[in-house]
């Protein structure tokens, strides 16, 4: 797949995973939030939990969770730190890391606490 196919997919699997989180109740605060630790692909929230969300779009589902590597979440972790400061700025949520992995001819799966599995 060319560079630009794989981009497009790429923001395709984020809309679907927006509008999945959404339909579960989830409020979408940002897409493509930029920090110092790089670029975390949802920032979302619901209730008292604000999430870190990791979107992964593969051909198959093991191929999507084979890429949730030990290094990719610390990245999206250090990343995640970054939030509170500018979404939750009184400290009256909790944070936590997500992952959303999208293939075709399936719904999405979301993965809570990504982190600590």
């Amino acid at each position: 797949m060319s560079r630009k196919a794989s981009e497009t997919w790429g923001r395709r699997a984020e809309n679907f995973a927006a509008l999945w989180l959404q339909f579960k109740g989830y409020s979408i605060l940002a897409r493509r939030h930029k920090t110092a630790f790089g670029e975390i692909d949802l920032v979302v929230k619901r209730g008292h939990a604000l999430v870190a969300v990791e979107v992964k779009a593969r051909r198959t589902f093991a191929e999507a969770q084979a890429v949730l590597t030990a290094q990719n979440l610390r990245r999206v972790r250090q990343a995640a730190l970054q939030l509170p400061q500018k979404f939750d700025k009184k400290s009256e949520c909790t944070l936590r890391v997500d992952a959303v992995l999208v293939v075709p001819g399936r719904f999405p799966t979301h993965v809570e606490n990504v982190l600590e599995r």
